[in-house]
């Protein structure tokens, strides 16, 4: 009787790897998000860099590929974040951070625009303020640490982020062309 069930139970299990390799293309898989990088831990994903570019919170310049010149910036930000967090440097006041908002929406025609900005990017005003908070902590954290001269702290901070990729916990899995947000 154990046998008869064993083997009932085998051909069940054959039968659901063959339909899945047979119908498994004809399903259509939707890709939800791609994980373009994992910093210490962190996860940073396609619609995390769109959001960054689309929100105004990270801009690729005139870059080749938009998509990994926002990457790298979002990768240096979880390093510089790492080290900000193990320093905890003082919070910032609410006020601060309202201001912060206002000059995210203020770039955008209309509260409309602003929140369909949000919503393509699969973000709230809570999220948006979370990650507005953590930039106020570390423009703070970095004023502190670097006091020198405009031209000098510019130079030292570069310099300090690129120890920071060095000695990182850093897997960036960014392919070109794979990630393009219309895929």
């Amino acid at each position: 009787m154990k046998l008869q069930i064993a083997d009932c139970r085998l051909q069940i299990v054959t039968a659901l790897v063959t339909l899945a390799i047979v119908a498994g293309p004809r399903l259509g898989a939707e890709t939800i998000d791609r994980v373009l990088a994992v910093v210490a831990g962190q996860i940073i994903t396609l619609t995390d860099v769109i959001a960054a570019r689309d929100l105004g919170l990270a801009q690729a310049g005139d870059a080749a590929d938009p998509i990994h010149a926002i990457l790298l910036k979002l990768i240096d930000r979880e390093l510089v974040l790492a080290e900000v967090d193990r320093y905890a440097p003082p919070e910032p006041a609410a006020g601060a951070i309202d201001g912060e908002v206002q000059q995210v929406r203020a770039r955008f025609p209309s509260a409309l625009a602003f929140d369909a900005a949000l919503a393509r990017s699969g973000i709230d005003e809570r999220h948006l303020r979370e990650t507005l908070r953590q930039e106020l902590r570390m423009r703070a954290y970095l004023a502190q640490r670097f006091p020198a001269a405009a031209d000098r702290r510019q130079s030292s901070m570069e310099e300090w982020v690129s120890g920071l990729r060095r000695r990182g916990d850093i897997v960036d899995l960014y392919v070109a062309g794979a990630n393009d947000p219309r895929r």
